[in-house]
């Protein structure tokens, strides 16, 4: 299985010991010290399982399970505990947990219980997505919101190329979203029901890159005393999301352009080839017909990736969506943070549709973050700066204002002109000149 298991401890020595009994069962592990930083991870689409310690300092084990199943009633979450903590394990059972193992847990056991947990989980987004299908449910609207022209043709493009087996490079500034954009082709094609592997390049180690990539037999290189199956391997009959492609050396590339032309790869330590059924796609923030000039990247491997290309915009190419992207993302960090859903005032979104966000949606989100966490979500730079003009800088901030008013009273345009002190024709005006649709409200 390709799923990730999030194992939580405030002990290193025992999320090292974890995160090395369920890596040696082939089980990736995304290991963290604290019950917050698991939780950010976890969404009703997220893949793995939790395995979380009882007792920890602060947010404990319990209140992570709580919050975990808040998101999803259905996510499974295995509990650690000492032996003091049997009965309290047990009741947290019927509160939802999945299972529990005692300290100090045999791997065996942990291994089987994750196991099970897995497949679990598989079954149930399984069933969850053929419920979506039948109901002809538009995830695309939901994961990439947005009404600007740019986004309706991003999620026009995903439609069209999704539901193909073409190969796809992204582009576009860091943080504008293309690892949603790549989850959200694999999820409108066909091999949906099968694993998404998310892999950065950047993050991999350099001296075991090819063993990430395409696996080892045992005895391959030194401390390699198992086969191990790539990450290639785990995706089959699924997607490989290659994140930052750029940033894989000259000689990797070579052998990456060679798996995806023959499509099939050879472990590390072995001479018998292995077939494979995976569409690739490939994500990048740089311009790679500069890196191919400067040697830095392969030219066939280029234009191996560029069948389709995907340009995901930065957010300050669709402003007119920040209104509702902030919102979206301020419910989400409500629930992430099992905190209520604070009133958004005018101004705020106001101010925030003219900002240069130079992070793109990553820098949103985390503005929506410490807005829900009760910070200023307006002590940032001033972002009349950038690329924009003092008038467009105005412009901007005017339509924010309209479209932050409309919002707050629903569609609504007497209690909008009136609040704005305006009339009804100079707000048509306005709405004309931002182009802010009379048919998008009602009134």
């Amino acid at each position: 299985m390709s799923q990730t298991v999030l194992f939580v401890d405030d002990e290193e020595e025992l999320r090292i010991a974890g995160a090395q009994t369920l890596m040696l069962a082939d089980l990736p592990a995304d290991v963290h010290s604290t019950a917050e930083g698991a939780l950010a991870k976890i969404s009703r689409d997220f893949a793995g399982v939790l395995v979380t310690d009882i007792r920890m300092p602060g947010n404990d084990g319990l209140w992570l399970m709580r919050a975990a199943l808040e998101i999803d009633p259905e996510f499974p979450v295995i509990l650690v505990t000492g032996h003091g903590d049997v009965d309290l394990a047990v009741q947290s059972m019927r509160e939802g947990a999945y299972d529990f193992v005692e300290k100090p847990f045999a791997p065996a056991r942990l291994v089987s219980t994750v196991q099970h947990a897995l497949e679990k989980r598989h079954l149930t987004l399984e069933n969850r997505a053929l419920k979506e299908e039948e109901a002809g449910e538009d995830k695309l609207e939901t994961r990439l919101i947005g009404r600007s022209a740019p986004m309706v043709a991003l999620r026009r493009m995903i439609r069209t190329i999704g539901a193909t087996d073409a190969d796809v490079l992204i582009t576009g500034p860091t943080g504008a979203g293309k690892d949603m954009t790549a989850r959200a082709l694999h999820d409108t094609s066909e091999r949906a029901r099968h694993p998404f592997v998310h892999i950065n390049c950047a993050a991999l180690p350099v001296d075991l890159v090819e063993s990430e990539l395409f696996g080892h037999e045992a005895g391959a290189f030194a401390g390699a005393l198992r086969a191990r199956f790539g990450k290639f391997e785990h995706a089959r009959q699924g997607t490989v999301f290659l994140d930052e492609i750029d940033s894989l050396s000259v000689g990797v590339q070579a052998k990456l352009l060679q798996a995806l032309q023959d499509r099939q790869i050879t472990r590390l330590g072995s001479n018998d080839p292995v077939a494979l059924d995976i569409r690739v796609i490939a994500a990048v923030k740089s311009d790679l017909e500069a890196a191919v000039a400067a040697g830095a990247f392969r030219a066939d491997l280029l234009y191996r990736l560029n069948v389709v290309t995907i340009d995901v915009p930065p957010l300050a190419a669709r402003r007119d969506d920040i209104h509702s992207l902030f919102l979206n993302l301020a419910a989400q960090a409500a629930r992430r943070y099992s905190k209520p859903m604070p009133d958004v005032p005018a101004r705020v979104l106001a101010q925030l549709a003219t900002r240069a966000w130079p992070g793109n949606v990553r820098e949103l989100r985390n503005v929506a973050d410490r807005f829900v966490l009760g910070l200023d979500p307006l002590d940032l730079p001033s972002a009349a700066g950038g690329d924009m003009t003092l008038a467009e800088a105005v412009a901007a901030h005017e339509k924010a204002i309209i479209s932050a008013a409309l919002g707050a009273n629903g569609g609504r345009l007497k209690p909008t002109y009136e609040s704005l002190g305006l009339s009804r024709k100079a707000l048509y005006e306005k709405m004309q000149k931002h182009g802010l649709s009379k048919t998008d409200v009602t009134g």
